[in-house]
């Protein structure tokens, strides 16, 4: 038997599917990580708050000024577009290690590390900020753990 709703019934009823509508949506894009919300937490000091760690995006290729590591770092090559802070890595070695390139900026004592997990010859990019002024510092090489790192002094830069 059918029985007739109100419409009353039918602007509740409607009210109601639209608040689960919401709810859903809400659920769905805030239960989605961007890259910026991800856990960054590959490394034991990624949690201080003069470091800030990231996971590289892919790339086909690198810009700005870049220096290879020796060997024994895995041959790691590190560039730096300085007008828009990022850094790029190229991870050149057949392992399991995942690529590390970072920034250290001394007027701030905070440290940027970027994490190429994407395997040998892939390129990552990660976009910092970091102060222009004061003397800076890149060095690069390979994650061993989540507490130790084979990196090497690359160059250092002020000013740029």
């Amino acid at each position: 038997m059918k029985t007739m709703m109100s419409a009353r019934g039918r602007v509740r009823s409607a009210l109601r599917g639209a608040l689960y509508a919401m709810a859903a949506t809400a659920v769905a894009v805030l239960g989605l990580q961007s890259p910026s919300m991800a856990d960054e937490s590959w490394f034991g000091n990624c949690s201080e708050a003069s470091v800030s760690c990231q996971t590289g995006v892919a790339v086909s290729g690198p810009q700005g000024e870049c220096v290879t590591a020796s060997d024994y770092r895995h041959s790691t090559v590190a560039c730096v577009v300085y007008e828009g802070d990022y850094v790029y890595v190229k991870d050149a070695s057949a392992d399991t290690y995942a690529a590390i390139a970072s920034v250290w900026s001394d007027n701030t004592s905070s440290l940027r590390m970027c994490r190429n997990n994407l395997g040998s010859g892939k390129w990552a990019r990660c976009d910092f900020d970091w102060p222009e002024s004061g003397g800076h510092h890149v060095e690069a090489g390979y994650k061993e753990s989540s507490s130790s790192m084979n990196t090497m002094l690359l160059w250092r830069w002020s000013g740029k």
